[in-house]
Formats: C-alpha cells, sequence, structure tokens
C-alpha cells in the first residue's frame, strides 16, 4: 500500500498535527513503509501458533494471602522528620 502527499496531510490534518509542505513527501515514504512491512507481517502463517500472554512457559509463584501490617513501622517512621508514638507528627493545618 502507498501513501500519498494528499493522505499524509489529510492524517495530519485529521490529527491536528501541523506539518510542513517540505515535510509531506519523508512522511508519505515513511508511511508507505511501515505499511508495507504490516502488509508483510499478514503474510506470515500463524494458524498453528497458540495465542499466549508471554513468551516465557513459566507459572507464576504463589504466596499466602495474608494480612499483616508489614512490621516496617518503626523504619518507616525513622525517616519521618518529626516522628510521635508511632506516627508522622506534622503541624496544625487551618485556613
Amino acid at each position: 500500500m502507498s501513501v500519498d502527499k494528499a493522505t499524509v496531510a489529510r492524517i495530519a490534518h485529521l490529527a491536528r498535527i501541523g506539518v510542513n509542505e517540505d515535510e509531506l513527501e519523508p512522511l508519505a515514504a515513511e508511511l508507505s513503509g511501515i505499511l508495507n512491512w504490516i502488509e508483510q507481517l499478514n503474510e506470515v502463517d500463524t494458524d498453528a501458533v497458540p495465542p499466549m500472554a508471554s513468551v516465557h512457559d513459566e507459572a507464576l509463584r504463589w504466596r499466602a494471602d495474608v494480612i499483616n501490617d508489614g512490621g516496617k513501622q518503626a523504619d518507616i517512621v525513622a525517616n519521618a522528620p518529626d516522628g510521635r508514638d508511632g506516627f508522622f507528627a506534622v503541624p496544625k493545618v487551618i485556613e
């Protein structure tokens, strides 16, 4: 499939992209190349290829679904500029 300058100008107008007149010809050649590559991909027979979600055929490791607090409260509050009683202390904000 070949794309001409008029088609590129129309695509640019529809996409609300400002394209100069001297850029239309290189863009037309580039878009034609992309569409030719897609046509080549359509020629590949993929009927025997099963659909997949990943290239790795591995199952994910499961972990126990346990609710906990993480045990990191002291470490987290230690990084606070002002921590009191295990919480972040912030200045009072009144509007």
